[in-house]
């Protein structure tokens, strides 16, 4: 008997231990024998055919990273189809996240002006509440939000405040702000 001979009438155990040792005859064999039911397990799922040859290949890549976990190997054949349709339905899963995200990546032009004007809106309402703060809290504000922020250190100086005050006189600032802007109307501090 030639080794062709030996692997091709072999079982699935012993392909899957010889294929494990590194015989391409073993997984030349085992593709023989499986590859046209991996490939109609496939088909069923109708994709693109770059999606199906990659549901194919990652089945393949899935026998070889769990040849010795298959518990019953004379049922390859369902362990295979089993993991090609999992592979099928993790690709169209992968696929429909990325349709997803494409189109909510895409902008709706409409909204997008109506967004400015408003957010144009609510900048201009608030630094008109912060404009008519009282000097010394304008400063604070103007200071800890400004585009290049300051260390707490400078700001202290700045304002004249110890540096332990600035935390607790922002939050008082900030709850300010916020009033006036809920409201519509000034508030007292």
């Amino acid at each position: 008997m030639t080794a062709s001979t030996v692997v091709s009438t072999s079982g699935n155990g012993e392909l899957l231990r010889s294929a494990g040792r590194g015989d391409d005859r073993a997984w030349s064999e085992i593709v023989r024998r499986y590859g046209a039911m991996v490939a109609a397990v496939v088909r069923s799922f109708r994709m693109q055919d770059a999606d199906a040859h990659d549901a194919e290949q990652r089945t393949w890549l899935r026998l070889v990273e769990h040849r010795g976990a298959v518990r019953d190997p004379e049922r390859l054949g369902g362990w295979l189809a089993t993991t090609a349709s999992r592979e099928c339905l993790r690709i169209l899963r992968e696929n429909r996240a990325v349709v997803t995200d494409e189109l909510d990546a895409v902008p709706d032009p409409v909204r997008a002006v109506e967004d400015q004007v408003v957010d144009a809106d609510t900048v201009e309402r608030l630094w008109s509440i912060v404009a008519a703060l009282p000097p010394r809290g304008r400063t604070i504000m103007m200071e800890l939000f400004a585009e290049e922020q300051r260390p707490y250190a400078e700001v202290a100086r700045a304002t004249g405040i110890p540096i332990g005050s600035l935390g607790p006189s922002r939050a008082r600032l900030i709850d300010r702000v916020r009033r006036t802007f809920d409201t519509g109307a000034a508030t007292s501090a």
